[in-house]
């Protein structure tokens, strides 16, 4: 259950600020769950391989994500802000963390929000990343009351990608220098699902 919270807005009186939901979620051989500070050193590990970097939506400027930070105050801040969360993705079958979800950009108002990912290298190409993108996006969309979940793909990054397409988002578009990786500004596919979609 979502808290709603106010913040003073000048010229506007109070606007409300929905507390971003707590959830978990699975597939057969999946988990996608909150991280906890026990999840820090795979996280670290996950976004250190050079692959994610090269990938990862910051400016290189921004430095190396260290995974107590990102599974703590990092998370916890983003989610008390209303803008998403953190999560991490499970392996059921050994509990291993595999991988990484993040939402952000969440618009209260339109009710849409946007996922990130990164998996670990010996998970990838096991088709783990778009069935956790999948199943994060249908409990936004059928659980609370999402109407609109994005993915953001830099031209170049296939393998992104090709988790849109799995995970079932339909491409809209190109944002023409709308975001960074490491190496500086780039493009941004739009891909998206709409609550429409799972009618």
């Amino acid at each position: 259950m979502s808290s709603l919270m106010t913040a003073g807005v000048a010229g506007r009186g109070n606007l409300a600020i929905r507390r971003f939901p707590t959830l978990t979620v699975q597939t057969p051989r999946l988990d996608v769950r909150p991280l906890t500070v026990a999840d820090a050193d795979p996280v670290t590990d996950i976004f250190a391989d050079k692959q994610t970097q090269r990938w990862l939506p910051f400016p290189q400027e921004f430095g190396e994500i260290e995974g107590r930070s990102w599974c703590t105050e990092m998370a916890a801040e983003r989610r008390d802000s209303g803008m998403g969360d953190h999560y991490g993705i499970v392996r059921r079958e050994d509990q291993q963390l595999v991988g990484c979800l993040w939402t952000k950009r969440t618009d209260w108002v339109g009710r849409v929000t946007e996922i990130s990912y990164a998996v670990s290298p010996d998970a990838r190409g096991l088709g783990i990343a778009p069935e956790a993108v999948d199943v994060l996006a249908l409990a936004l969309v059928l659980e609370h009351g999402f109407q609109r979940i994005e993915l953001r793909v830099a031209p170049g990054n296939t393998a992104s990608r090709r988790v849109a397409e799995k995970a079932g988002f339909t491409y809209e578009g190109l944002l023409r220098n709308a975001g960074y990786v490491h190496s500086g500004r780039v493009d941004l596919e739009v891909w998206s699902i709409v609550a429409a979609d799972l009618r």
